[in-house]
């Protein structure tokens, strides 16, 4: 491990692009293997109901040979699957934000790498890259195939950071390269500043993001959707699962809820 640089549902889902078409694809055994693999913390695997990983990544057109950069990890929730679907491979890569950032990212990069650390039969060719948020790198210019980044959109926009990071993403990826984005969905033509507080986006809201930074829109997916969301809630969106912010208050109605309604958006950088 090293540190560098401070039912599936779809629509219009495209072929595989450049980068990825002489990639190797992961099979159903793979992803039965590792989603059941003992390194996994068990809470983790008990979400894979809300959070369809399998599907997800095969969505995204997750291959085994490719170069993945995840952005934000947190605790590594995706890093327990992406980094072992990758290591024979392929090159997974956590892209952490600096630690003089906030206390919340230094403690974050070190539970990643002590994670990684204890490992090393799951993770010894895993790497961390931290990056400034308000000026991001990710890597080499053109060095990876896939970026994918998990419920954490909707920070960069409170952040003003947005439109900083997917422009990275577009410099980091190679043409023909994907980016798989997730994150709380708010409800079509929602106001914008009225749920700017809630953890939710509209679609076209994170779609604008990422064509403004010259990605084009290859897929969306209703793998996470989910219809008893309301996206009404006290404290936004996390009074639902797995936050629960509002604790014994109304628990057992949040929890039949279960996690957010969420959008799963594809996009690549056009080849040229």
């Amino acid at each position: 491990m090293k540190t560098t640089l401070a039912a599936l549902s779809l629509t219009a889902l495209l072929a595989p692009t450049f980068s990825q078409a002489a990639d190797a694809p992961i099979t159903a055994e793979q992803y039965a293997s590792v989603l059941a693999g003992s390194w996994r913390e068990p809470a983790n695997g008990a979400r894979d109901g809300y959070r369809h990983p399998q599907q997800t990544l095969a969505f995204f057109g997750l291959g085994a040979k490719q170069t993945v950069i995840e952005i934000t990890p947190g605790a590594g929730w995706y890093s327990e699957v992406l980094a072992p679907l990758l290591k024979d491979h392929g090159h997974y890569i956590a892209a952490v934000q600096a630690p003089n950032v906030s206390a919340y990212a230094r403690t974050s990069e070190e539970n990643l790498k002590k994670k990684f650390a204890a490992d090393p039969a799951r993770y010894a060719r895993a790497e961390v890259v931290e990056f400034d948020p308000k000026a991001p790198v990710f890597g080499k210019p053109a060095s990876a195939d896939t970026v994918l980044t998990f419920r954490n959109v909707h920070n960069w926009v409170l952040a003003d950071t947005a439109e900083a990071t997917f422009s990275a993403f577009y410099t980091v990826l190679k043409p023909g390269g994907v980016l798989g984005v997730e994150d709380h969905r708010a409800k079509d033509g929602a106001d914008l500043e009225a749920i700017k507080d809630s953890g939710y986006l509209t679609t076209a809201q994170v779609v604008k993001l990422a064509t403004d930074a010259g990605f084009k829109l290859a897929g969306q997916s209703e793998v996470n959707a989910n219809p008893k969301d309301t996206k009404d809630y006290p404290e936004g969106v996390w009074t639902l699962p797995p936050t629960l912010k509002l604790g014994a208050q109304d628990k057992a109605r949040y929890v039949a809820i279960g996690e957010s309604d969420r959008m799963t958006l594809r996009f690549v950088k056009p080849a040229k």
